[in-house]
C-alpha cells in the first residue's frame, strides 16, 4: 500500500517528505488567488520532485497546461472535458507510470477515489464509482446512496486526515467492509448540523441582479459552504458567500459562466473560485459589470 498524502492547489507537500517515486491526482496548478500561485507553489513543488513525479493527472482548467503538453507524464484537462478526476485513471496510464511509492491526493471524495482507483491498477472501487464521482463533483445528477454518504462524511470531517485514510483503505479493497462504512454513516450525521446553520445562513441573501450574496462573518457554529453556495445558486445565476477569510463564488457547473476569466484568474475551476476576503468589493464590482454584459 503506498504512502499517502494530500494537497491542495494552494497547499502541497514539501517534496522532501514524499518517499520515492510520487503521482499526483486530482490536485490543480494553483490560480493566482488567495496568497497563492502556480509560480510560488505548483512550479517548485514539480521541481522538488524532479525524475521522482510519475505522472500528474488532473482535470481543472489553467494557463499553464500548455507547458506540459509535451511531457506525457502530465495528463491535464479541463473541468468541462472530465467532470471528475478517476474517469482519467485507466489501466494504462497506471501501468504507464510504473511503481510509485507516494499518492498525493486532493482531499474530497474525487481525489481520494482516484487514489483507490490507482492503487486498484485503474479498475473502479465498485461500479459506477466514476458516475458517482462525477455526479459529486459537477453537483450534477444523483450520486449512489454509498458516494453520498462518503462525501457527506468528508463534508462533515474535512479536516480529519485519519477519515481520508480510512476511506482510501476502503475505496481499494472495493467498498466492502460494512463496518467501516458504519463509521462513515455516523461521521456524516455530523453535517447535518451544519446544514442547518447554512440553511440559517441563507436567509442572508442578498441579490444584486444575477448575484446572491451571503455574509457568513457571523455564525453559530460550523456551516457548510458547499450547500449554502447551492441554496444560493437557486436564488441567482451565481451564488457568492463571504466569511472573515475568503470570498467564494459559484455558479451550475452547465451554467457556461466562467469565473476564472472573469476575475481575472489563471487557473481553477470554471464554475467555482475563491479569493481573499479583502477582494470582496472587488469582486462584487466585477461580477455586476459581468452580469451587464450577459
Amino acid at each position: 500500500f503506498p504512502h499517502l498524502a494530500y494537497g491542495t492547489p494552494r497547499k502541497l507537500p514539501k517534496p522532501g517528505s514524499l518517499p520515492g517515486r510520487v503521482v499526483v491526482l486530482d490536485v490543480a496548478f494553483a490560480a493566482n488567488a488567495g496568497g497563492a500561485s502556480y509560480e510560488k507553489t505548483t512550479l517548485p513543488f514539480i521541481r522538488g520532485l524532479g525524475g521522482r513525479l510519475a505522472m500528474w493527472i488532473d482535470h481543472h482548467d489553467h494557463d499553464r497546461h500548455a507547458d506540459y503538453a509535451n511531457d506525457p507524464r502530465f495528463v491535464l484537462r479541463t473541468k468541462a472535458q472530465h467532470g471528475a478526476c478517476p474517469e482519467l485513471v485507466t489501466p494504462e496510464r497506471v501501468a504507464a507510470a510504473g511503481a510509485v511509492d507516494t499518492i498525493c491526493c486532493h482531499v474530497d471524495f474525487d481525489g481520494l477515489c482516484s487514489a483507490a482507483k490507482w492503487i486498484r491498477g485503474g479498475l473502479e472501487p465498485y461500479e459506477g464509482a466514476d458516475d458517482d464521482a462525477r455526479a459529486i463533483d459537477t453537483r450534477l445528477g444523483e450520486p449512489s446512496e454509498r458516494a453520498r454518504v462518503l462525501d457527506r462524511a468528508l463534508r462533515a470531517r474535512h479536516r480529519d486526515e485519519g477519515m481520508r485514510g480510512l476511506m482510501v483503505r476502503y475505496l481499494a479493497d472495493g467498498a466492502r467492509d460494512a463496518a467501516i462504512y458504519k463509521e462513515f454513516q455516523e461521521a456524516a450525521e455530523a453535517l447535518a448540523a451544519m446544514e442547518r446553520e447554512s440553511k440559517r445562513l441563507s436567509s442572508r441573501y442578498e441579490i444584486r441582479g444575477d448575484l446572491a450574496i451571503c455574509d457568513a462573518t457571523r455564525r453559530d457554529g460550523p456551516y457548510d459552504k458547499t450547500e449554502l453556495l447551492l441554496i444560493g445558486q437557486r436564488l441567482a445565476p451565481i451564488s457568492l458567500v463571504h466569511d472573515e477569510t475568503t470570498v467564494t463564488v459559484a455558479a451550475r457547473f452547465d451554467s457556461g459562466i466562467d469565473l476564472v476569466s472573469a476575475l481575472g484568474l489563471n487557473g481553477g475551476m470554471p464554475t467555482r473560485v475563491s479569493v481573499a476576503a479583502k477582494r470582496l468589493d472587488e469582486v462584487i464590482e466585477v461580477l455586476g459589470r459581468f452580469e451587464l454584459a450577459g
